[in-house]
């Protein structure tokens, strides 16, 4: 249980075992989007501490890269101004989710539960994965045959293996795509035999561009998902429901890392699934392995070597892996449908999802002066928005909307989608 504790040896063995199922997305964030890996590594660990601390190692929980955040981190990126002002985007963010986190302590989670049930909850993950999409098949195209081996090895491998090595098949398919990059000449081990064994991480201030602020502050209803749902799930797992009573806790723990970490240039953190699944294989939940881990992960940060080692990795691995990896983000949102049997058979829910969807996909953007809304911030906001709209209509006209089936394609276009005769059936 989170409060108890195993002999030194194997509580060390279970936190490397947590610094593993972490790190093949962690060390992913900052190479798409340009952050240092080793500042980014720091952060993490130090917030998984923090998390830790705040949370009276009552909730155990390892705090890695946020995905929710690399759209508006590259918009921000592209746009000229440089890693200040998407730094100073991540710190608006996690303030915000602070804030929401000392108001849920002090009040209940009711109100977010309202304001955010399974539909618009499905609907603002699975766009994340989703709007990157089009980054994915960008880095694939970069070296489709080495794309195409990571991908095809992390495919192999969750299914021909079962546990923890299954869990793990992101990471094992990385390091199979970068030797078969490093055969095929594109791997470039330069700037490893140049830099140091250890050294400080490299640090960034941000840059206050209050610009930048609507593509980031929506993102908060994702990391609001996130630690909801992590909360809820060690409840479950350890059998112990008056965890949830700490959900307040664990933002505004999310929160405080997120700052800390944008405050000096690593990347946002939130909850990790990955964890989860170590946790449910394993059955083990202290936090002392939490804390084995985030040690580690401060310990690796303290490598320039190492980091540049992060820096290889080609575009064609990160293509496989991200078309496997963005793909699962959007089916985590589809996964929150399901297990709350959203009814997609009433018109609200159906605009819901089919709006915030579609404008993430296509990644619509709107200006408005010197403040850009993105795909990701605009979907997130439409879920919200579509959903009580149009429960409010439902209200003043007495009762809600009747079900209403989804349209059907042409018999021709059906029998392009599922074939004809009885193979289609």
């Amino acid at each position: 249980m989170p409060d108890e504790r195993l002999s030194w040896p194997r509580t060390i063995g279970f936190g490397l075992q947590h610094v593993v199922a972490m790190f093949g997305a962690t060390f992913l964030v900052p190479l798409l989007t340009g952050f240092p890996p080793t500042t980014t590594l720091l952060f993490s660990g130090l917030g998984t501490m923090l998390f830790l601390l705040i949370t009276r190692n009552r909730v155990p929980s390892y705090l890695g890269s946020s995905f929710a955040f690399i759209a508006p981190i590259q918009a921000a990126m592209t746009s000229g101004a440089g890693m200040g002002p998407a730094l100073f985007g991540i710190m608006a963010t996690g303030a915000l989710l602070a804030v929401i986190g000392l108001v849920v302590q002090a009040t209940s989670t009711r109100w977010l539960d309202a304001l955010m049930p399974p539909v618009v909850t499905g609907a603002i993950v699975a766009l994340i994965g989703f709007n990157l999409g089009g980054a994915a098949t960008g880095n694939f195209a970069k070296s489709p045959w080495v794309a195409l081996i990571t991908l095809g090895s992390i495919l192999i491998i969750a299914a021909a293996f079962r546990g923890l090595f299954a869990r793990l098949s992101i990471l094992a398919g990385v390091i199979i795509g970068y030797i078969a990059a490093y055969v095929a000449g594109e791997v470039d081990f330069t700037a490893v035999g140049e830099a140091a064994w250890f050294g400080l991480p490299e640090f960034h201030a941000p840059v206050a561009d209050l610009s930048v602020l609507p593509m980031f502050l929506p993102v908060v209803l994702v990391l609001i998902a996130e630690n909801v749902g992590h909360v809820r799930s060690v409840a479950n797992l350890t059998g112990r429901p008056r965890i949830n009573d700490l959900t307040g806790r664990t933002l505004v723990a999310d929160g405080v890392a997120t700052v800390l970490a944008g405050s000096a240039g690593g990347s946002a953190t939130t909850t990790y699934g990955e964890n989860i699944g170590v946790m449910t294989a394993t059955r083990v939940f202290s936090t002392a392995a939490y804390w084995v881990a985030g040690i580690v992960a401060v310990a690796l940060s303290f490598s320039p070597k190492f980091g540049q080692i992060l820096k290889t990795v080609p575009d064609g691995v990160l293509g496989g892996v991200t078309v496997a990896l963005y793909g699962l983000i959007g089916l985590i949102g589809i996964k929150i449908w399901i297990e709350n049997k959203v009814d997609f058979s009433r018109p609200v829910n159906q605009y819901t999802a089919a709006v915030a969807l579609i404008i993430a996909i296509g990644d619509l953007t709107l200006s408005a002066g010197p403040a850009t809304f993105t795909g990701i911030a605009l979907g997130s906001i439409a879920a919200v928005v579509v959903y009580h709209g149009m429960r409010l209509i439902e209200r003043l006209r007495g009762g809600s909307s009747e079900s209403a089936p989804l349209p059907r394609p042409s018999s021709a276009a059906e029998g392009d989608l599922v074939g004809s005769g009885e193979a289609g059936r």
